[in-house]
């Protein structure tokens, strides 16, 4: 794992205006706490950071008022709509310090055929060192039949690493695929639920009757 270097300036405006000032100065506001320190509010560089964040669990080396502090980002808040970062949580980490982390699990390979995929928990929540957090974590549907689970005590994981969270969690789950049948029974059942009703057409409909008496038309002319 690779630590990124990012320069930080501390911050000593707060509030909803002194965000917005910082962000229209392409940077992010940001919090840096941990291991008993006072909290320590700060200005990244919004690019770079973003950059950074592509990695999950990054580890960022901060370089503030002449020292360096290793950190991981714990929350980030982006824009609902737009996307862009509005603040970012960092906790201080040392070397050689255990951390507790969701890493995101990555599948791959082709079930067997007629089967269905899917991932039932997207991360696995381990403890590694703060300095060697694996990005992510491997596994393989290659050939698996339906009715296969890949729990998470089952998936690999790298030396000094160990599962935190339930080793029983069901990962991956794979399925006997639906038939066009059962997917057009559940579509039914959801319009039902829904209230959505689909009015039956007359065979009839389509025929346009002739006026009322029109048949009588002749022999009212006689």
């Amino acid at each position: 794992m690779s630590e990124v270097r990012i320069a930080a300036e501390p911050r000593t405006e707060f509030g909803k205006g002194a965000a917005r000032r910082i962000r229209r100065d392409a940077k992010v506001p940001a919090v840096l706490y941990g291991h008993g320190t006072e909290p320590r509010h700060i200005a990244l560089p919004g690019h770079e950071l973003m950059l950074a964040l592509k990695t999950p669990n990054v580890l960022l080396s901060v370089d503030l008022e002449g020292s360096t502090e290793l950190a991981l980002p714990k929350d980030v808040q982006r824009d609902p709509v737009k996307g862009f970062l509005e603040h970012v949580d960092l906790v201080l980490v040392r070397r050689g310090e255990k951390v507790v982390v969701d890493v995101p699990v990555e599948v791959g390979g082709e079930a067997e055929s007629g089967t269905l995929v899917t991932v039932e928990s997207a991360t696995l929540q381990v403890e590694a060192e703060a300095t060697h957090l694996p990005e992510s974590f491997p596994v393989s549907v290659d050939g698996l039949a339906a009715g296969t689970q890949v729990l998470a005590g089952q998936v690999a994981l790298p030396e000094g690493t160990t599962l935190a969270g339930d080793p029983e969690a069901v990962v991956v789950l794979v399925a006997a695929a639906p038939t066009a049948e059962q997917v057009d029974a559940e579509l039914a059942e959801a319009e039902a639920g829904a209230g959505i009703v689909h009015e039956e057409k007359d065979a009839d409909a389509g025929e346009v009757g002739a006026p009322e008496g029109a048949e009588q038309s002749g022999d009212a002319q006689g």
